[in-house]
């Protein structure tokens, strides 16, 4: 009879979790601030306290609620922790784990079972801390990498500020809760698109389970699977990319997941939910944002800023050498849009900032305030010439017979040089030939003056002979 009641509690259970996937989230009443943007596609009611949707490729904002206030992240801090290990450490190196790293942990805390004087490489730890969300191997990991897990904290608030960013604290290595550990959805997801633009942890961050092979060092073996319900396979969504699961009674249920679909690589933050919307709300964040937006490649659609080729020569015999277009915009670059949009209708910012030298200009994509991306107007690179010397015969008359049709243009840039540098030559030319004529003019006058006072002094002499 137990044996029955059990079985009939976990099939309730199993039924309760599937209907409530089903159900739309009560709602919240903060306000998503990217409703407000005139014609942006609806985003949904969602239960998080606060999300934002990033499109991590382009930095275009997708989706945001109440996306600047400070809230718990619990786990989710891991994320820096892994970023940071990664930046600072080596895949091999031996983290031992102390005494303070195993023991200063709140009973009952996140954890899997290592014990003080054991060690591990970092590559496993990082694993440990991503997939099995242990506290005792994130202190570890930070006292191995920043000294002491104060050392570490002041490495991670440091990597928060060179971000820009503004509504972030850490105090710990972990997540555990402490009235000065807070960060913002907003926030989250600019430390997330670092870690997930490294494709090393960002296969750590998405791994199902882990098997730890007991060594030397660590004579456990066992397995870990991680909570990440999008991860796991527990909820199926094509194209995820990886995340991090957090919970703390102050913080409530966290997620942090990446998802790359039709070319946009999305990372969607939630806070403060209840289970199980954190993963419904991610999921429906997803949808929006690969539903109501898409790529859309510059160099195909832009025409107020295309540098298009001008037949100013027309002869196959290029004077000047490789004289084609001088300007052209990046043929790889692209904006975030929303579908019910043209690109007529963007709104476009040029500035002449770039540091870079092959770059002219900047054109910055915005649609009613909301940044869409933006492109690049570069200088064309010369074509190296194809030489008679290091071509076969065959090859140089394909060449011509390619350029035979193709208009040739001059660089105008290169045209004007030309024409300053023979015009200062003549110039000096003329000045060299001038002077020369009127120093040779001088010396003819004072050759003249002398033969001159000579014959007048020769007669003055003579009249006085008697």
């Amino acid at each position: 009879m137990k044996k029955q009641l059990i079985a009939l509690a976990l099939s309730l259970s199993i039924l309760t979790y599937n209907s409530i996937t089903s159900v739309a989230a009560p709602e919240n009443s903060n306000p998503i601030e990217t409703n407000e943007i005139p014609n942006w596609p609806v985003g949904p009611t969602i239960n998080s306290e606060a999300a934002f949707l990033l499109e991590a490729n382009t930095g275009v904002v997708l989706y945001s609620k109440n996306m600047n206030k400070h809230l718990y992240p619990a786990s989710t801090t891991k994320i820096m922790t892994v970023l940071l290990a990664s930046e600072n450490s080596k895949r091999d190196d031996i983290v031992k784990f102390s005494y303070d790293a195993v023991f200063s942990l709140d009973p009952g805390s996140s954890n899997i079972g290592i014990d003080p004087g054991q060690a591990m490489p970092m590559e496993e730890c990082m694993y440990g801390i991503m997939v099995g969300s242990a506290n005792e191997v994130s202190n570890a990991v930070a006292e191995h990498v920043g000294g002491s897990i104060e050392g570490f904290v002041e490495m991670m608030n440091q990597r928060a500020s060179d971000l820009g960013l503004k509504d972030t604290h850490f105090m710990n290595a972990n997540g555990l809760p402490n009235k000065e550990h807070y960060t913002s959805a907003h926030d989250l997801a600019y430390i997330a698109k670092e870690y997930f633009s490294n494709e090393y942890i960002s296969k750590i961050g998405n791994t199902p389970n882990h098997h730890f092979i007991a060594t030397s060092t660590q004579p456990d073996d066992f397995y870990i699977r991680n909570k990440h319900k999008l991860i796991n396979g527990d909820i199926k969504y094509e194209g995820i990319k990886g995340g991090k699961t957090g919970y703390t009674t102050e913080a409530n249920e966290t997620l942090v997941t990446c998802a790359e679909r039709d070319g946009m690589k999305l990372i969607c933050v939630v806070l403060n939910a209840d289970s199980p919307y954190q993963f419904t709300d991610t999921v429906d964040l997803f949808d929006y944002g690969f539903n109501n937006f898409q790529v859309s490649n510059l160099s195909a659609n832009e025409v107020r800023y295309s540098i298009k080729s001008n037949n100013i020569f027309p002869t196959s015999v290029d004077i000047l050498g490789n004289s084609r277009q001088i300007l052209d915009l990046n043929s790889s670059d692209y904006i975030i849009m929303p579908k019910n949009i043209t690109f007529d209708d963007v709104e476009t910012k040029v500035t002449f900032d770039s540091s870079d030298e092959n770059t002219v200009a900047k054109i910055e994509y915005s649609y009613h305030g909301a940044y869409l991306g933006y492109g690049t107007i570069n200088r064309v690179t010369k074509s190296k010439n194809v030489s008679a010397f290091d071509a076969s015969l065959s090859q140089v008359e394909e060449e011509k017979k390619v350029n035979e049709n193709e208009p040739i243009f001059i660089n105008i840039i290169d045209v004007a040089n030309y024409i300053v540098i023979i015009a200062f030559g003549l110039i000096l030319i003329s000045f060299i030939i001038s002077f020369l004529i009127n120093y040779n003019l001088l010396d003819n006058i004072k050759s003249k003056n002398r033969i001159r006072k000579r014959r007048r002094s020769s007669r003055g002499s003579g009249n006085l002979k008697f």
